[in-house]
C-alpha cells in the first residue's frame, strides 16, 4: 500500500475508533459477515482466575460477556469515545463492570492485580515494548495475557474471498508466529500460539503466562 493509503487508512481506523465509535459495531459486523464478537469471544476459555482486565475494551461486547460468565473483568480504553459506547452498554444490561480510561503504557494498577490480562485484535499499542512491561507488572505470578491476534479466513467460499481481499488491503494481515512467539519471550513472558475455528475463519489466539 502507498504511503497516502496508509495515512488515509490510519485515518481511518482513528475516527472510527473515536468519533465514529457510534458506528464501529455495524463495521465491524460488515467486515466479519457477523461474526466479530464470537472471535472476541474465543478468548475466554483460555482466561484463567476471576480477576481479568479487558485491554482496549472498544464498545463493551466482550465485557459483557465476561461478567455473564461469572468473571470479575475491569475494562480500561485510550478513546472516551469507546468508553460511552460500552458504558451505555452495560448500563442497559445493568451489569457493574469498573470502566477506566487510560494508557496501556501506564497501567493504573497496582502490581499483581489481574489474574489475566485479554486482548481482541490489538492496535499498535499493544507491540509497544512499555505496554507489556506493564502487562507483566499487573498479572500474578502464573497470570496470562491472552490475545486474539488474527483470523485466517479458509475455504473457497465468495465471502472467505472477500475477506481475505478486504484484510489484506487494511494490512490486517496474519502475524509471522516465529515473530511473536520471540516477542514475548524477549518480554518476559512465554508464549504458544493456537488456531481456533470461530464459524468461517480460524482465530489466532496467543496465550502468553508470567512465570
Amino acid at each position: 500500500m502507498s504511503r497516502p493509503g496508509r495515512t488515509l487508512l490510519r485515518l481511518f481506523f482513528r475516527l472510527l475508533y473515536n468519533e465514529f465509535a457510534w458506528s464501529y459495531d455495524l463495521v465491524a459486523w460488515l467486515a466479519s459477515f457477523g461474526e466479530w464478537q464470537a472471535w472476541g469471544r474465543s478468548t475466554i476459555p483460555h482466561l484463567s482466575g476471576k480477576r481479568v482486565l479487558d485491554l482496549g475494551h472498544g464498545p463493551g461486547h466482550l465485557l459483557a460477556a465476561l461478567s455473564d460468565q461469572g468473571f470479575s473483568p475491569v475494562g480500561l480504553d485510550l478513546s472516551p469515545y469507546m468508553g460511552r459506547q460500552a458504558r451505555r452498554r452495560m448500563q442497559r444490561a445493568d451489569r457493574r463492570v469498573p470502566l477506566l480510561q487510560g494508557r496501556a503504557q501506564a497501567l493504573p494498577f497496582c502490581t499483581t492485580c489481574f489474574d489475566t490480562i485479554v486482548t481482541t485484535f490489538p492496535a499498535e499499542f499493544v507491540v509497544d515494548p512499555v505496554t507489556m512491561q506493564e502487562v507483566a507488572r499487573v498479572l500474578v505470578p502464573g497470570g496470562r495475557w491472552v490475545a486474539a491476534a488474527a483470523v485466517r479466513f479458509e475455504g473457497p467460499g465468495l465471502a472467505a474471498c472477500l475477506l481475505r481481499k478486504l484484510y489484506r488491503v487494511t494490512g490486517q494481515h496474519e502475524p509471522e508466529l516465529d515473530a511473536i512467539e520471540a516477542w514475548c519471550r524477549g518480554m518476559g513472558l512465554p508464549a504458544r500460539v493456537t488456531w481456533e475455528q470461530v464459524g468461517r475463519v480460524a482465530v489466532m489466539l496467543v496465550v502468553a503466562v508470567k512465570p
